[in-house]
């Protein structure tokens, strides 16, 4: 009887430290192991392309949040990103990990709505942490597709201050762009400088606009040319430059109107 007894003592802890090892191995954050070529670049590493053929799946929220009808990580980031809005204040918070929104795929957290015809957008940018990588972008954006290597064009601002338009000329190439900093006279820093970009859709082309010092929102270089099928999409987003750690981007004093010539 002791010994029956014993047996039974001994299988209940069996059980308890068998759910005990189970619910610990799925509460325990899984190791996150980031590929060479996705490390920023440093004074001991060159940041390269990802490998040919190389993709993550998007991740997608299709509930509304603000004006946008959803969200994505585009790229599926090492670790999920996630967005909220403060209907008080109207602005929109992105915190995103991502090792690049460049190449010929990008890993960055996206809100979007689907649109058609010319378009009007501008947003005020802030980076909360000071001391985030410097290579780090908030940007506003056109885009065919939410696939990782989808057509686009970016009008983005740095960490460091650069401010470029660049695009995707088509699926799965190389991006191309026009750095504005050295143009009629922008700084070269972000700080209480330039904090407000646009990017505005007349048919085919693309231009990217700013506000320095808060002045009116004025238009830097030429437009470039780029055709999109409609719908597309367009919205804001924000890449950390560190592919599993993420940052934060707020976005504020939104505008986003269905036509061309609307940018304030």
């Amino acid at each position: 009887m002791n010994i029956m007894y014993s047996k039974k003592l001994l299988l209940s802890a069996l059980v308890l430290c068998f759910a005990s090892y189970q619910a610990s191995a799925q509460t325990a954050p899984a190791k996150v192991e980031v590929p060479d070529w996705a490390q920023p670049g440093s004074a001991t590493h060159k940041q390269v392309p990802p490998p040919a053929g190389f993709h993550r799946a998007t991740r997608t929220d299709h509930a509304r949040i603000g004006i946008f009808d959803g969200q994505s990580d585009v790229g599926g980031a090492l670790v999920p990103g996630s967005s909220s809005y403060n209907q008080a204040t109207r602005q929109y918070s992105i915190v995103s990990a991502g090792y690049n929104v460049w190449y010929q795929r990008d890993e960055f957290r996206y809100l979007w709505k689907k649109m058609s015809g010319d378009v009007s957008l501008a947003a005020d940018i802030n980076f909360p942490d000071t001391a985030g990588y410097d290579d780090r972008k908030a940007f506003v954006l056109i885009r065919q597709s939410l696939d990782d290597d989808s057509k686009e064009v970016v009008v983005a601002i740095h960490g460091g201050g650069l401010l470029h338009l660049a695009w995707r000329p088509e699926k799965g190439q190389l991006m191309k762009e026009m750095r504005a900093n050295d143009r009629e006279g922008l700084p070269d820093l972000v700080t209480g400088k330039v904090s407000r970009i646009g990017l505005e859709k007349r048919g085919n082309a693309f231009a990217l606009f700013v506000s320095t010092n808060g002045g009116p929102m004025h238009q830097v270089g030429d437009p470039i040319q780029l055709q999109f099928d409609g719908p597309f999409y367009v919205g804001i987003g924000f890449c950390s430059h560190l592919p599993a750690t993420t940052d934060t981007a707020i976005f504020s004093n939104l505008v986003l109107e269905n036509a061309a010539g609307k940018m304030r």
